[in-house]
């Protein structure tokens, strides 16, 4: 895996910001009322003025103009810094397809908003549809130039902090479990939408969203309507990439820190890092997180290349095995750090949390190897 220069000194530019602004639990709580907020304006802004936001995203709409692996690099070194801005993903993940399908004007408001670090969206999940996502019943009803929605989303990521959200509905159910879905652009100022916090292990992040005859224009519509399914199927991979990219640069961070925990701490008369237990231990994490991160820049590069519609396999094994890594090191660098991994302090607590939805949320990865299982002829 060879970085540009540039995308070396890119790399570095995120890494000084994180470690001058965001090192200490302190300094974070700082930022994010005390740790309440998993997006802090501040932040935000900060990177939206060093031209970080969107780096991947045209530069015709606001956008960078750069190309896939710099996202990546975005992600995972802005997690490795943990930066509270997991609104953006969400955000990054709803532009990749109003740039697909959108019109200019939903593509220019969208990445303008993006790059300048106001976030946005996207409903898909409901009670009843999480990993059968065919089984959605919001429902889209068109009534002249205007559409009314009913229903309720959940598990909704950003809502409370975005200025519209891509709502998946069904427009139409005459006909199969995957047709007549249309994709929707809802202001979240709109009468009758209501967005209602999820109380959770980590800071507010996921919301359940309530449409009560919500009302918005045909003009909403993206693109084609009672046509989404196909639309959502095309895309994917690059919603796998972006949370194996931030997952990979979580599973960095908790490596780095107990690592230098390890060569810190004396036990015995020793430090830590001399335990021959805990040396193998770290080395085999240090394996999974450098074969992990190359293979995820591999399928980066592939995205840039052109062959996004040919990667459902390799973005599902990027998803998969990245999260998982994180996990993993997470896990297991708060055993190693023993009581002090347990305690808020040291950090390693929180970055354990964080580790543990990923696995669940973009496609379970229960969803992700029954992909990969079709693809080798199961």
């Amino acid at each position: 895996m060879q970085f540009s220069a540039e995308q070396r000194e890119f790399a570095a530019a995120i890494n000084d910001y994180c470690r001058r602004e965001l090192a200490t639990v302190a300094q974070r709580d700082a930022v994010t009322d005390g740790g309440a907020l998993s997006n802090s304006p501040l932040v935000l802004a900060d990177m939206a003025r060093n031209g970080w936001l969107g780096v991947s995203l045209p530069e015709e709409y606001g956008g960078g103009g750069a190309g896939f692996v710099d996202e990546c690099i975005f992600l995972e070194e802005s997690s490795r810094g943990l930066a509270p801005l997991t609104g953006y993903s969400t955000g990054l993940t709803a532009a990749q397809t109003y740039l697909r399908w959108g019109t200019d004007d939903q593509k220019k408001t969208v990445v303008t908003n993006l790059t300048a670090g106001r976030l946005e969206a996207i409903a898909l999940s409901e009670p009843g549809a999480g990993s059968d996502l065919a089984g959605l019943r919001v429902s889209a009803r068109r009534d002249g130039d205007r559409y009314i929605i009913n229903g309720q989303k959940t598990w909704i990521s950003a809502a409370h902090v975005a200025e519209h959200i891509l709502v998946l509905t069904r427009e139409d159910s005459s006909g199969g479990r995957h047709q007549g879905m249309t994709l929707l652009m809802v202001p979240t100022t709109s009468p009758g939408l209501t967005i209602r916090a999820i109380d959770t292990m980590e800071a507010h992040t996921c919301n359940d969203v309530f449409f009560t005859d919500v009302e918005v224009p045909v003009s909403a519509v993206v693109g084609e309507p009672r046509n989404a399914w196909k639309q959502l199927m095309r895309g994917l991979s690059i919603e796998r990439l972006i949370i194996a990219a931030m997952s990979i640069g979580g599973a960095r961070r908790a490596l780095d820190d107990v690592v230098a925990y390890a060569k810190e701490r004396e036990q015995f008369g020793q430090s830590l890092a001399s335990f021959q237990a805990l040396r193998h231990r770290m080395a085999d994490l240090a394996t999974d997180v450098e074969i992990a991160r190359v293979f995820l820049y591999d399928v980066a590069a592939k995205i840039d290349a052109g062959l996004e519609d040919d990667l459902s396999r390799e973005s599902a094994m990027a998803k998969m095995r990245c999260t998982e890594v994180a996990k993993n090191t997470t896990l297991e660098a708060m055993q190693m750090m023993g009581g002090y991994g347990y305690a808020r302090e040291y950090g390693m607590e929180g970055q354990v949390r964080r580790a543990l939805a990923p696995p669940i949320y973009g496609g379970t990865n229960e969803i992700q190897r029954e992909i990969i299982a079709k693809t080798i002829g199961l």
